[in-house]
């Protein structure tokens, strides 16, 4: 049985990713400080919360059962989690925790550097001849205001928001880890993720999140600049299949980055329009363009499909209409 640590695993791709282990048959830590995780989003598992440290004293008393999940509510690199690591504790290290808004790296840049980078690679340092694997989250926004679409892993890096920074600065760090510990690696390149589990109540949240908030609540849906930027839009399903065929993969990846995306994009206009033909007392109101943001993504992933067997399970039409029944609008 597999033995794998999801960081920010009561988060929104942590924990759909959790429960998708559990079901595979992995025996899962979870480690999330609650920043942006909710425990309610492990509803439907059997897990026990543990403040630091109180996991060893349960463990010395008690028996784990095979599907019991244990969520340390701590930072990922806390001395705990990472004297947990140092013991062999996990096969697979799922690193998905982050500050993963580009507008509020903007405006906080140190503080975000320290937790995407930073103690990210502290995490990676724990794990050197103590796992077989560590998957880490990546971002699209390494390729910053690309005009190459689609995009391959072959286009130049050039992150135009200090998390696409931290995020491609991670990835060297992956590769330079490999080289230097031999330390396994693969980051995924997420291209934007919604779904199931992503709440649209902060002033961060991605856009179909934070439409479906306002709807939900009766509030006017915010459209950024003209509508016409353009994303390729990867349904959550997607993300979580990625990090588990990357996990299994014999093949040694060794800090290389792959896209994780559906290869087809959606215009803000579009879904909007979608969204206001279904709702139709909803209304639109235009705000200016965000610091930070890119115009258009669109990925091509035939390099994760090569080297581990990843292809997009959920189309975006498919991925909404998942989306509007978990917020019951459907």
């Amino acid at each position: 049985m597999k033995r794998a640590l999801v960081t920010g695993g009561a988060g929104f791709i942590g924990s759909n990713l959790t429960h998708a282990l559990v079901d595979d048959g992995w025996t899962v830590d979870v480690v999330d400080d609650m920043s942006n995780g909710h425990l309610n989003l492990l509803d439907n598992l059997s897990y026990r919360v543990f403040l630091p440290g109180m996991a060893e004293i349960y463990e010395a008393q008690k028996q784990r059962t095979s599907k019991e999940v244990y969520v340390h509510e701590c930072d990922f690199a806390h001395p705990v989690i990472l004297d947990r690591i140092a013991r062999k504790q996990y096969d697979v290290v799922f690193h998905q925790a982050a500050v993963p808004q580009v507008s509020y790296s903007v405006e906080q840049p140190t503080k975000t550097t320290d937790v995407n980078l930073l103690r990210s690679i502290e995490l990676l340092h724990s794990c050197v001849g103590n796992v077989d694997k560590v998957v880490v989250a990546s971002s699209s926004a390494v390729y910053g205001n690309t005009e190459t679409l689609p995009t391959t892993e072959e286009t130049p890096r050039n992150p135009r928001s200090p998390y696409g920074l931290q995020k491609s600065a991670l990835e060297d760090f992956c590769r330079l880890f490999g080289e230097l510990y031999d330390l396994d690696t693969v980051c995924l390149r997420y291209f934007n993720v919604f779904g199931a589990g992503q709440y649209g109540d902060s002033p961060y949240s991605t856009a179909v999140s934070a439409w479906c908030d306002a709807i939900k609540h009766g509030r006017t849906l915010r459209s950024d600049g003209d509508g016409s930027q353009s994303r390729d839009m990867c349904h959550v399903d997607n993300v979580v299949s990625a990090n588990i065929l990357a996990a299994k993969t014999p093949n040694r990846l060794m800090g290389k980055g792959y896209n994780i995306c559906c290869g087809e994009r959606t215009t803000n206009l579009e879904i909007l329009q979608h969204l206001t033909g279904a709702f139709p007392t909803v209304e639109v109101r235009h705000a200016p363009w965000r610091p930070g943001d890119v115009k258009h993504t669109l990925g091509d992933w035939s390099a994760a499909n090569r080297d581990f067997g990843y292809q997009p399970i959920v189309k975006f039409w498919d991925g909404l209409e998942k989306t509007l029944a978990w917020w019951e609008l459907k």
